[in-house]
This record gives C-alpha cells, structure tokens and sequence, in this order.
C-alpha cells in the first residue's frame, strides 16, 4: 500500500487542470454560460404562460378588433414562438429574442393605425398588454445594459400613450392606463435587475476562480523551477567533483586530456541548464552564418537588429558546437539587455580574423553588478560564461552606469589578460577596456 502526501495529491490535481489553451478558455465563463441557461430556460417557461394567456384573449377579441389585426397576430405570436423554442433549446437566444423585443415595438407603434375605429370594453386590456414585459425579457436576453434599460422604461410608455390615444385622453383612461403602465414599470425594474444581479454574480465568481487557477499555476511553477535548481545544482555537483577528482588524479596527457573533456562537458551541462539548446553538429560555419544566426535569434526575441561584420577575407570557418555555443551566448546577452535595460543602445558586433572570432554585445541600460546577481541566476554564468568556456572560448564582462559591454572571444586567449585588439573599423570598442 503506498502513502499519498501533500505533494502527491497536488501533483494528481494539478494533472486533472487542463493546460491548453483550447482547454482552458472556458474557465472564466463556467459559472456565467450556466446562469445564461438558467435564465434562458425560466424565460422560456414564463413566455410560454403569458404567451398562452395572450392568445386566449386576442382570439376572445377577433371580434371586437377585426381587420389587420391577424397580421400583428401572425407576426407577434410567430417571432415569440421563435424566441421560446430557442430559449428551451438554447440556441440562438440572444437572436431569437432581439427579433421579437424589435418586432413587439413595431407592433405597439402601429397599433394604433390597425385599430381605427375600434374599441374594447371599459376595464379590458387588449391582448397585447400581456406581452409587454415578455418585451422586457426579450431585451434583457438580447441586449446590452443600456438597451434593456432603455425597453424596460420605452415600452410600458408607449404602451400608455397608445392606450390613451385610443381612450381620447379622458380622465377614466387616464386612471386605467396608469395602473396599467405603473404595474409594466415594475415588473420590468424586477426583471432587469434580476438578470444584472445573475450576471454579475456569475461574473464575480467565475474572476475568483479564474484568479484561484491562476494563482496554483503560478504556485506549481515555481515549485516546479526550485525542484529544477536542486537537480542542476546536484548535477552540477556531481559533474565538477568528477571533473576535480580526475583533474587531482591526471599524472598522464590522456589523463589530462580526460579530466579537460570532462570539465567541459561539466561547463556544458550548466550552459544548457536553463535553455533546450543542443549542441548541434560540429560541421564548420563561416562567421557570416553566426551573424546570421544572431539576426534570427533576435527576431524571435522581438528585436530587430544588423549585426556590424568586421570578417577577413581568410577569416576561417568554426567548429558547429563552437558556432552554436557562441549563438546561444549572444543570443542569452541580447535577451538580457532587452530584458534589464529595455534594449537602449543595443548593438551587435562580429569580427573575424586567422585566429580569432570576436563578438561584442553592448548597452546603454543602467548597468549591473555582477557580485550582487544571485548564485542560482544562471543567465550570465550558465548560458553565456560557462557555454563560451565550454566551447574554449572566453567571456570579458563590463558593466557600469553608462551601460554593459560583453565581449566574447574564441579561442581563449593564451593568458587570463584579454590582450586581444579592438573589432577593425569600430571605433565604439576603443576604450572598453579602461572601465
């Protein structure tokens, strides 16, 4: 039988949370799509009532209102049957339900013009009075906030004006219609402020949990990239205590040349630490194609800019794994500029002689300490000093207030003093090493 901790149980829910964007795109609607459906539903069910009610009486009152009126029968109960048919379904309902709030206006516009003439008796409300908040509703599923306020107060007055110009403005119609118009007001207040209430509860609740998967995203993020520090330190460990053993041990060339290829291979570990980078191929590369290399790894970091070529004509080619190494150091450095000192006066040398690929990275940021960067911040040590040393080259660094110079340099020089000269035909690199 085996135990389940506090991590094992993390890392099964962190596995049952859908990582994907396709998948994870419905989390902060979740609650909000279920209290549509709820609203579309009762809404269906109470259009479906008063729909009913509304029929009974406008075929109560064909006699009485006669004429044209079949033809706001046909299209009034027609688009409401669309909309209750599509609130049921839940489909199409924000559709469905503006075409008959639209539709229901229209009507109540020329019903006036329909029914020339004509008159119910005092007390009874034509048929459709009863389908004035059912406009509401249509509107609050339909519409933005501002139009749902705008039918919920529109509809009802028209209704009352209508309803006057029928009555001839007397006081009897006056009264009538007033309570008719008071009730609709009403209603319609309860029904807006039911769905804004709904809605914005959905809302709130799906930003809380939005917040909360967001939040153990970022939790097993950082568990993840500590868990990952242990293991590079611990392979690092292991790899420099090999490396030094063997080193001690080295009384023979090939012992030497092994403890060499084995403290390289511990400086290439730690460069590829922190990236995917592989080494690639050791096929020769002109310099031409590195500076090309470092053109497109700047694109993909969303900085464009022409690396300044200062190659001989019998400048050779290098070695894949050297070309590589010194790419991805760049690369590491024009990341760190973009990063820290938000790309100002970012630029990018190459010079290559007979003997010597240089490349210089400069910025005009504030500059750094390198004493006061972490131990465990690999981006300078790992992915541009130890991958260049790695591949037998060397790192000269020079930071200050008016910016960071780095100057990689391949191969190494023969004494730990840079006695290397300045990229041809490039003035800024006169003077950089006076700071």
């Amino acid at each position: 039988m085996t135990s389940t901790g506090p991590s094992s149980t993390l890392e099964d829910a962190w596995g049952l949370i859908p990582h994907s964007r396709e998948a994870t795109a419905g989390i902060g609607t979740f609650t909000r799509q279920r209290v549509e459906r709820i609203i579309s539903i009762s809404s269906g069910v109470g259009s479906l009532i008063l729909a009913a009610q509304a029929l009974l009486t406008a075929l109560g009152q064909r006699a009485l209102l006669d004429g044209a009126q079949d033809v706001l029968l046909a299209v009034v109960f027609g688009s409401l049957t669309i909309m209750v048919v599509a609130c049921l379904v839940g489909r199409a309902v924000r559709l469905a339900a503006g075409i008959f709030a639209v539709v229901y206006l229209t009507c109540l516009l020329v019903w006036p013009l329909v029914t020339i003439g004509e008159h119910l008796p005092d007390g009874e409300a034509p048929w459709i009075w009863y389908l004035v908040n059912i406009a509401t509703l249509a509107a609050v599923l339909a519409f933005p906030v501002a139009l749902q306020i705008v039918w919920t107060i529109a509809v009802p007055l028209i209704f009352g004006f209508v309803r006057l110009l029928q009555g001839g403005f007397t006081p009897e119609a006056w009264f009538a219609v007033g309570l008719d118009v008071s009730f609709a007001l009403i209603l319609g207040g309860v029904i807006l402020s039911l769905g804004w209430v709904l809605r914005s509860i959905a809302v709130g609740v799906d930003g809380a949990r939005a917040k909360a998967v967001d939040s153990y995203a970022a939790a097993a993020a950082a568990d993840a990239a500590e868990q990952e520090r242990v293991a590079v330190a611990a392979l690092m460990h292991d790899s420099v205590l090999a490396a030094l053993i063997a080193a001690e041990r080295a009384v023979s060339p090939r012992a030497r040349t092994l403890a060499v290829a084995m403290a390289r291979e511990a400086l290439t570990r730690l460069a590829n630490a922190e990236q995917d980078g592989r080494e690639g191929s050791d096929a020769a590369q002109h310099p031409h194609g590195l500076a090309d290399q470092v053109e497109v790894a700047a694109r993909e970091l969303g900085v464009t800019l022409q690396v300044d070529r200062h190659v001989a004509d019998d400048a050779p080619s290098v070695p894949g794994r050297v070309a590589r190494a010194l790419v991805l150091a760049t690369t590491q450095a024009i990341a760190n500029a973009v990063q820290h000192a938000d790309g100002v006066g970012l630029s990018v040398a190459l010079g290559g002689s007979p003997d010597r690929i240089r490349v210089v990275v400069r910025d005009s940021g504030e500059g750094f300490d390198m004493e006061a960067v972490p131990d465990d911040r690999l981006g300078i040590r790992g992915s541009i000093i130890a991958r260049v040393a790695a591949a037998g080259g060397t790192v000269k660094l020079d930071s200050s207030a008016a910016g960071t110079i780095i100057v990689l340099l391949w191969p190494a020089p023969p004494s730990a003093v840079d006695d290397a000269q300045p990229v041809p035909d490039t003035p800024d690199d006169a003077g950089e090493g006076d700071r």
